[in-house]
């Protein structure tokens, strides 16, 4: 007989002792189950933080911030320079001639999320000037747009999933009083974590007298050389100049630290489902002691018996593997979740579990299974013949 066929046949045979072992075998299914359930969904988490991110921002349009500053709400443009801005070369032109240009405040405000009544940061952000233009892929898709001058407020669709309050025709409570939500809008990005309304009733609220900063809209992505450098050669401007791809790609260090997280939780939560997939397989070579000892009186070899409990261990591995990627898929797949950001509002992103992270969890249900059965079935190997058939 073959060596392939010896292994397969010991193989077999053990398997088919498992409906005699269930409870020894559900302690590796469902603590391996948990461990790939948290790190999925952990993972999950990130890549869509970072994903939502990634989409917001377009190499043809840049964002203008004061030269100090690395983010929005750190920012300080006055009007006479967002005017300066909104004029430089390579700025896109409106249909009636205008710059493409929107200068924008950043505002913040507590609201309840449904998950628990707690009051949490949801950003506001004041538009001006082109907006429409500058952002084509706001698309109101309830109700209808804010109108300049009014306390009239647009919510993104994933905020409002999150948030309660914030139905068409809800009244949002900001300094100096009442403000109406008029629409529901999509853009496919982070961007559907806030609140939108116009800049300047917005400044006038918050008794501001400076945008936050400035986007414009390039005639080519090519142009922004151009642009930058007329900006940041002017002595009469202090600002810094970025491509909106790159400034988001900047901020996906919020997703970055959510992975880290996730793959030391893992580590930690793989560790305890480590030990317990070791003690269980222990178990197995124990309960099937006599077995083995037959076989291997009969003439099948070691490395048989190695592979049977081997492969005993990352089956049992791999099915907690699928059951706890499954899990996370149905709990998160399509919903949404809101959290901290630097800047102290929520992102609110739509979350969705990709094959990758899937497979990225399976593969560690395996290299868990491996690591939990490898010693116990070097011990199954080794065990001396006359002494299983004695303990048996």
């Amino acid at each position: 007989m073959s060596a392939f066929r010896q292994m397969a046949l010991v193989t077999a045979m053990g398997l088919s002792t498992l409906p005699e072992r269930p409870g020894r075998a559900s302690v590796i299914v469902i603590g391996i189950a948990g461990v790939v359930g948290v790190l999925v969904s952990m993972l999950t988490l990130g890549a869509s933080v970072s994903e939502s991110m990634r989409a917001a921002g377009r190499s043809d349009r840049a964002i203008v911030l004061r030269n100090s500053a690395e983010k929005e709400h750190e920012s300080a443009i006055f009007t006479a320079e967002a005017q300066a801005i909104a004029d430089a070369p390579g700025v896109a032109r409106t249909r009636d001639g205008k710059p493409a240009a929107s200068a924008e405040l950043l505002a913040t405000v507590n609201l309840p999320r449904k998950l628990d009544d707690v009051p949490s940061g949801v950003m506001v952000r004041g538009m001006s000037g082109s907006a429409a233009t500058v952002r084509g892929e706001i698309r109101v898709v309830g109700g209808r747009m804010f109108a300049p001058g009014l306390r009239e407020l647009i919510v993104g669709r994933v905020l409002r999933e999150q948030f309660t309050g914030l139905d068409v025709g809800s009244r949002v409570t900001l300094p100096g009083g009442e403000w109406t939500v008029v629409g529901t809008y999509e853009t496919g990005d982070m961007w559907e974590s806030m609140l939108l309304t116009d800049a300047k009733t917005l400044m006038s609220a918050y008794h501001r007298n400076v945008f936050s900063s400035v986007t414009v809209l390039l005639e080519s992505p090519a142009v922004f050389d151009r642009f930058k450098a007329a900006l940041t050669s002017d002595p009469t401007l202090s600002v810094k100049v970025m491509r909106e791809s790159e400034y988001y790609s900047k901020g996906s260090e919020l997703s970055g630290a959510v992975i880290i997280l996730s793959y030391l939780i893992g580590a930690i939560m793989a560790a305890g489902a480590l030990f317990g997939a070791l003690n269980t397989m222990y178990s197995s070579v124990s309960a099937r002691s006599l077995e083995i000892a037959t076989l291997r009186a009969i003439g099948f070899p070691g490395s048989s018996v190695v592979v049977s409990v081997l492969v005993e261990s990352m089956l049992l591995a791999m099915l907690g593997g699928l059951i706890g990627a499954l899990i996370s898929w149905a709990v998160l797949s399509g919903g949404t979740f809101s959290l901290g950001s630097p800047g102290g509002s929520a992102v609110a992103v739509e979350l969705h579990v990709a094959p990758p992270l899937v497979g990225i969890g399976l593969a560690w249900a395996l290299v868990m299974g491996l690591l939990g059965g490898v010693l116990p079935a070097v011990r199954a190997a080794r065990l001396p013949v006359a002494t299983a058939l004695r303990a048996s």
